[in-house]
């Protein structure tokens, strides 16, 4: 019995237990060790020969998994299929396999494992990743035992895996791909097909919770969304009244078609209309939370009129940016610093209404806008804590609070809540005697229930800001106008080397070259409002730089000049930087 991609769980059955142990089609090998929960060395063998890892490849598992051109990824997929089943059998739980590439162009693919409570994969498992992508053909059993001994893996436990993938031409494929991986070693799998990154998040720490987050089906998490969405915007003035229309770039991605399917389970008074829905043109060309975000601009294919609410997501559904444009014609993004405002104001304003000693903090990286942070600071009297790039060390510093707020300003993010501040909420909704308070218990509750912890989640979080901005009364306009963004610019230097630099201070501050920062610190002291700091990519030999200040002009001119500090004293290459 083979299955069904994009069958019964795409369409939303209740079958997230239903773990079957195929190989996909199109192989003529079918091995005894399906029914074997260890390592066939044989099957192994046969079975990687039709994954082969092209000569002198070399990956590297970071925040977002692997990423890269698709054609590259076949064995890596495979590979990936092979950890995700050691990895549920380390912790007795089901892992979840992403395969997508975000924001990418649609040409590339990627794949990244999802851990037991929708949480991204551990640290010391991303180097396992690694080792495992790139280990050559006659070495990969010897990898595998490798890591299990490393990891206290027991290879006769059962091992469960749950898949999803985007809509990228090249996702199917390679989720077969997965499959095999799987399958070779023993381990059970369940495909649910064609869903958005949060939403195998979201399965994944339904099944690992034993349905207690909530049921492990996309019924389940648009019932569990739409139930405390339209609880939520009964409560706002002039509820049933009005009709509150959003327009929503898609990105031409999988966003489209989840949003077609939660329409229906979606109350009236909120009217979505999708664009970039996936029919026309390709996967995040010109379009997408991202390229809104860097370009500063509407994307292609949306017809903005003044001061209408429209939001972008990305690729994968796990990002989101608003905008809108006045009457003048000019666009304003409203990115994540200012959506994270937005849910802070109103969960503190709600948390001093239950009167509860609940700790509340907005976690940021260095790229927060600094008119944001202030803001938080001296008006809303929020702590914010400033962390390292990169989704994991935010999620992992919000953790630390009772209600932890989180956002990229790329538009990724959402809001954490203790075991204990989650309990107290729901017990204050339900026994509170004070009117006051126990409805503001409820409306907690039911912004408990709308956000989606596991991980930023486009489709959670544009509910979120509605039925905020809704309850509010504000518009999209008077949201923008909460504190005015410092203008800013981001810049890069190509570099011989990109480990020159090293930072501190949450890469706030650079440790070498020598002389780097001292120069930084002298430039920055020419301009009023001004900051700038640079730090190594990820991913290339390029050095990024983020500059703001109190203008446009002088903003431009401070980047220009930290970039000539890098060029001269990091190794830059090419021809000098030139000013803007």
């Amino acid at each position: 019995m083979r299955a069904q991609r994009g069958g019964a769980a795409a369409m939303g059955v209740r079958c997230p237990c239903r773990l079957r142990t195929p190989f996909s089609a199109g192989h003529p090998l079918r091995l005894k060790s399906l029914r074997s929960r260890q390592m066939d060395p044989e099957a192994l063998k046969k079975y990687s020969a039709l994954h082969p890892k092209p000569p002198g490849l070399t990956l590297h598992y970071g925040t977002a998994g692997f990423r890269t051109k698709a054609e590259q990824l076949d064995h890596v997929m495979f590979r990936m299929g092979m950890l995700a089943v050691l990895r549920s059998k380390a912790v007795a739980s089901t892992i979840g396999i992403m395969v997508t590439a975000s924001h990418n162009p649609e040409e590339d693919n990627g794949v990244k494992l999802v851990d037991p409570l929708g949480e991204m994969l551990h640290p010391s498992w991303e180097e396992y990743a690694t080792q495992l992508a790139n280990a050559e053909e006659q070495e990969l059993q010897e990898t595998v035992t490798d890591i299990c001994q490393k990891a206290a893996v027991n290879q006769h436990k059962d091992a469960s895996v749950f898949i999803g993938r985007d809509t990228r031409p090249s996702s199917e494929k390679l989720s077969r791909s997965v499959i095999d991986g799987i399958s070779v070693l023993g381990g059970q799998y369940h495909d649910y097909g064609l869903v958005t990154t949060p939403q195998l998040h979201y399965m994944v720490c339904c099944q690992n919770t034993q349905g207690q987050y909530g049921k492990a089906t996309l019924e389940g998490y648009y019932e569990k969304l739409s139930k405390a969405f339209m609880e939520l915007i009964k409560k706002s003035p002039g509820s049933g009244e009005s009709q509150r229309h959003l327009k929503i770039d898609c990105a031409n991605g999988i966003g489209a078609l989840k949003l077609s399917e939660m329409q229906p389970y979606l109350p009236k008074e909120l009217l979505i209309h999708l664009y970039n829905d996936g029919t026309k043109e390709k996967l995040n060309y010109l379009c997408g939370a991202d390229f809104v975000k860097v370009h500063q601009k509407p994307p292609r294919g949306l017809d903005m009129k003044p001061n209408e609410r429209c939001c972008s997501f990305d690729g994968d559904a796990d990002r989101i940016v608003y905008y809108y444009k006045d009457e003048t014609g000019r666009f304003h993004l409203i990115d994540g610093d200012k959506i994270a405002t937005l849910i802070s104001i109103f969960l503190k304003e709600l948390l001093g209404k239950v009167g509860q000693t609940l700790k509340m903090a907005v976690v940021q990286t260095a790229y927060a806008n600094g008119s944001s942070t202030r803001y938080l600071e001296e008006t809303l009297k929020v702590p914010v804590h400033c962390v390292k790039t990169g989704v994991k060390h935010l999620h992992h510093k919000a953790q630390e609070f009772d209600v932890g707020v989180y956002f990229e300003a790329n538009g990724h993010g959402t809001v954490l809540f203790s075991k204990a501040a989650e309990t107290k909420i729901r017990q204050l909704a339900n026994e509170e005697k004070d009117d006051e308070k126990r409805e503001a218990a409820k409306v907690l509750e039911n912004m408990i229930n709308l956000i989606n912890q596991t991980v930023g989640d486009a489709v959670s979080d544009m509910l979120v800001i509605e039925a905020i901005l809704a309850l509010k009364g504000l518009t999209v306009q008077q949201w923008d106008a909460i504190y005015t963004d410092l203008p800013n610019r981001l810049l890069k230097v190509q570099v011989a080397d990109r480990r020159v630099i090293d930072t501190t201070d949450a890469e706030r501050r650079a440790v070498t070259p020598p002389g780097l920062q001292e120069e930084i610190d002298a430039l920055v002291k020419k301009y009023k409002l001004s900051r700038a700091f640079v730090r190594p990519s990820g991913t290339e030999d390029v050095v990024r730089i983020y500059a703001e200040a109190d203008t446009q002009e002088n903003t431009d001119a401070l980047a220009h000049e930290v970039s000539l500090a890098v060029y001269h004293l990091a190794g830059g290459r090419g021809e000098p930087p030139q000013p803007l």
